[in-house]
């Protein structure tokens, strides 16, 4: 087994000075100790920058401190400094959401995670999902525009992060970098219009280590980035970090991870086969799309509960002060609780007939006041329409149904899977019981769920701390069969079935029982 090292590692160096007994030429005794103390087999350097190292060498009398980065498939020396600096090696890991991005800034020498700090994606301002930044980027000034403002924010959020830790960026050698397919072409600088037509084909799945100088950004210029893989045109590299994190593939139960951002990305197996996709379901599921939706933030009401017998509602928030808005967890509650309470029928239709102070009507229509103005952050109501309930079971009824297309595909039930892991925001505040209700989830024992949380970004960071990852990313990629959904049929059979509350077919939810009219 090799030792764990950082991506990049820096090594202080004692050597010896040349002598007639010793006449071993400057760069190559340089590169000779850094292979012994790594257990390298070979080394890269830039040519360009010989000169300058052999005087470097030279003046701090061969006392110098070698920084190596340990990427496929040449490791290289990116960086010589007189004297020990050993301590000042950072590296930034980032989760490239379509919606929302995260960072972590680690200190690679100690192995210490300095900071976690997240923000709106400004790729948002372009266009909310997906396919509308895939058609704004058709033209190369476009392309060029989305991959900035990412550049941008990355190299702001850098800068905020180095001052407030009193680094230089000139110290910060490595960024790992996970998110799905078009959030990776997009940072590249890649078009992406290939992912949504047929055959909907990446231009490229494995990206080769690359250089902040070759994108504009402001680390140490030839600090390296690396961007994780994708499989496929939905199924990118946050769902590999997903996997490199939850250890499915290393699992020996059935174990599945979905992630949910404005996709939902599936991957099911264990330690001998993976089988993946990835589907539109995520949106209502983040709270995007409902009137009154938002992200899982500050002020979001994630979790409700309505008692059956009186309908009185109580709630909880993310954070502290008045409500702003419902995100995806609360929306799920919400549904799941008026069902119970009777006052959804199994269409997931309001039942006007049962009795509550919190109808009212917008627009001539009915909806289900959650807060009043008067208690809202934005003096506005908190409410729920026909039409937020409807795209909510829409995503609902695509999620179980990837679940269900994906699991039987390979010949197996939803009740097969022993480990369940929710990954993403989604993951840290659903309640399973309420996404089991609405028949979002499968009706499986609530121990099966395992919620991870940000998988994609602990993954990246993952890589950062130890380069042995690079190979593991490597060997899940080439062991995920994809399926692409756009195409199968099975799914759009299942779908019209899953719409119901929970499902057409009581019998798959035997734990759910409907309320008494």
């Amino acid at each position: 087994m090799k030792t764990k090292f950082p991506l990049v590692k820096k090594l202080f160096l004692k050597l010896s000075p040349p002598s007639l007994k010793d006449n071993t030429a400057e760069i190559d005794r340089l590169k000779k100790q850094v292979k012994i103390e790594l257990g390298l087999e070979s080394l890269a350097l830039p040519f360009i920058l010989i000169p300058d190292w052999v005087a470097a060498l030279r003046a701090a009398e061969y006392r110098v401190t070698a920084t190596v980065a340990l990427t496929p498939p040449l490791p290289a020396l990116i960086e010589l400094e007189a004297g020990d600096t050993t301590r000042r090696n950072f590296g930034l890991a980032v989760d490239l959401g379509t919606t929302r991005m995260a960072y972590q800034l680690w200190d690679l020498a100690q192995g210490k995670l300095l900071a976690e700090i997240s923000a709106e994606n400004p790729q948002t301002r372009f266009g909310a999902d997906i396919l509308t930044r895939i058609h704004y980027a058709d033209r190369p000034e476009r392309l060029q525009e989305l991959q900035a403002c990412v550049i941008s924010e990355i190299n702001d959020v850098l800068l905020k992060l180095v001052r407030e830790y009193n680094l230089s960026s000139q110290e910060v050698f490595a960024l790992t970098l996970a998110g799905n397919t078009t959030m990776t072409h997009l940072f590249l600088g890649l078009n992406p219009a290939s992912l949504c037509r047929e055959p909907y084909i990446p231009i490229l799945n494995t990206i080769e280590p690359l250089t902040a100088h070759d994108l504009n950004l402001r680390l140490h210029p030839r600090a390296v980035i690396y961007c994780f893989p994708n499989v496929g045109s939905y199924l990118g590299g946050d769902v590999l970090a997903g996997i490199l994190h939850s250890r499915l593939h290393r699992q020996e139960a059935l174990s599945l991870l979905v992630d949910v951002g404005t996709n939902a990305e599936v991957v099911f197996g264990n330690s001998e086969w993976l089988i993946g996709c990835a589907g539109a379901a995520g949106p209502a599921l983040e709270g995007g799309v409902a009137q009154m939706g938002m992200v899982a933030d500050d002020g979001a009401i994630e979790k409700v509960r309505i008692d059956p017998e009186t309908k009185a509602l109580s709630y909880s928030l993310i954070g502290q002060g008045p409500p702003k808005g419902i995100c995806g967890s609360g929306l799920i509650d919400l549904t799941a609780e008026l069902f119970m309470a009777g006052l959804l029928d199994i269409r997931g239709k309001f039942d006007l007939k049962t009795p509550t102070d919190r109808w009212i009507k917008l627009d001539g229509q009915p909806a289900y006041l959650l807060v009043p103005s008067e208690e809202t952050a934005t003096h506005l109501p908190i409410f729920l329409t026909q039409v937020d309930l409807d795209i909510l079971l829409r995503s609902k009824a695509a999620m179980y149904t990837i679940l269900t297309t994906l699991v039987q595909s390979v010949g197996y039930a939803l009740n097969d899977i022993e480990k369940f892991f929710v990954a993403g925001a989604f993951g840290n505040h659903i309640d399973p019981r309420r996404a089991i209700i609405l028949g979002l989830l499968p009706d499986l024992p609530l121990e099966r769920y395992l919620p991870l949380g940000n998988t994609s970004l602990k993954g990246a960071a993952e890589v950062l701390l130890d380069y042995q990852a690079l190979e593991e990313v490597k060997k899940i990629a080439e062991k995920i069969t994809y399926l692409e959904m756009n195409v199968n049929q099975d799914f759009m059979n299942r779908f019209s079935a899953a719409r119901f509350i929970p499902h057409t077919d009581p019998s798959l939810f035997p734990s759910v029982k409907r309320p008494e009219n």
